[in-house]
């Protein structure tokens, strides 16, 4: 008997704009790198493995932190932050969300801002990260925005000074302390390594391990 076989199902072709929000979640899915602003879907170009592990690697960190202390929610780049500034629905690498705020979140996103974004700096988001996002979570109300460029080997850490950001660290090396997130902090020059330092030493160094 021969075995019937399934077609594997299609995605379907983006909604035409403008598009509302709930159409845009209704049509994407956790593979799609997109995002949503003022009624547009704004598609993304995929990541470099070096992006990734460094993503991963300050997830991580983070993560284990928050977990460790049970302060709050931490969510990487498939869960989406809505935004009513433009409006836009944008996916930073990593957020992160105070136990106080957990209103904000949803089944599959974050209605508001969150208390921390990161975004990793890629060729192509850039711009993006630097201009549009910035003048978003900005005006969103974002306390604090990190923005981890490789290939400068910069790292820059924003926070809201009455309605405005702030730079409180720039450079490649030294350590930086988060102000939303109590007790967490990283050195600089381990996200520029070219193979990152083995998170087993960095959590032990943190004192999470």
């Amino acid at each position: 008997m021969t075995e019937a076989r399934v077609p594997k199902p299609t995605r379907t072709t983006p909604p035409k704009p403008p598009v509302s929000y709930d159409e845009f979640l209704e049509w994407a899915d956790e593979d799609t790198r997109a995002e949503w602003v003022d009624g547009d879907i704004i598609f993304m170009s995929p990541i470099s493995d070096a992006h990734q592990d460094i993503v991963e690697f300050f997830l991580t960190l983070l993560r284990v932190h928050v977990e460790h202390h049970g302060e709050g929610w931490v969510r990487s780049s498939t869960f989406q932050m809505k935004l009513d500034v433009i409006p836009s629905g944008r996916e930073p690498d990593i957020v992160y969300l105070r136990e106080e705020h957990r209103d904000r979140m949803t089944g599959t996103y974050i209605d508001g801002p969150a208390d921390l974004t990161v975004e990793v700096v890629s060729p192509e988001s850039g711009p993006r990260d630097r201009g549009e996002k910035f003048y978003e979570y900005e005006a969103a109300g974002v306390p604090e925005y990190w923005l981890v460029d490789p290939d400068r080997e910069e790292l820059l850490v924003y926070r809201l000074q009455d309605d405005r950001y702030k730079i409180a660290f720039e450079g490649r090396e030294g350590r930086v302390d988060s102000a939303v997130v109590d007790g967490f902090w990283i050195e600089a020059e381990w996200l520029w390594q070219e193979t990152l330092p083995p998170v087993l030493d960095v959590l032990s160094e943190l004192g999470l391990v």
